[in-house]
């Protein structure tokens, strides 16, 4: 089936430049050229190479075209975070329990914001993440069943942060870190004042051709993040 949405022209130029069909610092086709082969818009094709520029994939000169990036700029490099693994690590017993799940679509403003089509089926699930049997995290996750190279269990022995992590490969992903105030349900599930500083992090990832999951973890007060980059 020919690519259709922005991410699938997305998916499909990163493949083209990681079997260098588009070698470094070549020039590629440029975007009503690109929209004649896919049989979309421009504006979904400037979407999707936009979104590579950022990551530093392509670099865009107005006048002189697009080309694959010589030395790609990864402005940050971030393993994904199995949450249990970082709670051992601080020497505190961890612990999860899945508070919801259901089958369900996008709302319309999170389909806006990830760029995913709201009739997309999704499953939803909301997971509290313990340390120490006090609450620790509170993640919010949407997951595409049709990627995943099996069904995700009922009730896995393991959460589904690192459930993903150990069987779901991505090509490509962001991430977002904000402060952000607890709302009434996240203060009564983290056991906190509404209103309170939470450390948030939202991130999406993604296979060549389709969204895995789009997740927002929202940590108690004290939380940190250590990483290397």
């Amino acid at each position: 089936m020919s690519p259709r949405g922005w991410e699938d022209i997305r998916g499909e130029v990163l493949r083209r430049i990681r079997l260098r069909d588009w070698a470094p610092g070549a020039l590629i086709p440029g975007e009503a050229a690109l929209a004649a082969e896919f049989g979309v818009a421009r504006a979904t094709v400037n979407r999707a190479l936009r979104e590579l520029a950022q990551s530093g994939v392509l670099e865009r000169k107005r006048k002189a075209g697009t080309r694959v990036a010589a030395l790609p700029v990864r402005k940050a490099v971030l393993d994904i975070q199995v949450i249990r693994v970082g709670v051992e690590a601080a020497g505190k017993v961890y612990g999860c329990r899945v508070l919801s799940r259901r089958h369900a679509t996008l709302p319309d403003d999170l389909s806006h914001k990830i760029g995913v089509a709201t009739a997309l089926p999704m499953l939803w699930i909301e997971t509290l993440h313990l340390a120490d049997a006090a609450p620790f995290a509170h993640e919010i996750r949407w997951l595409n069943p049709a990627v995943l190279p099996m069904p995700l269990p009922d009730e896995p022995e393991i959460s589904v942060n690192e459930w993903l992590v150990k069987n779901v490969s991505y090509a490509t992903g962001d991430i977002e870190f904000s402060a952000k105030s607890a709302t009434a349900h996240e203060a009564s599930v983290l056991q906190v004042a509404t209103g309170s500083a939470l450390f948030v992090t939202e991130r999406r990832t993604w296979t060549a051709e389709a969204l895995i999951t789009w997740v927002r973890i929202a940590h108690a007060p004290g939380y940190h993040l250590n990483t290397a980059l």
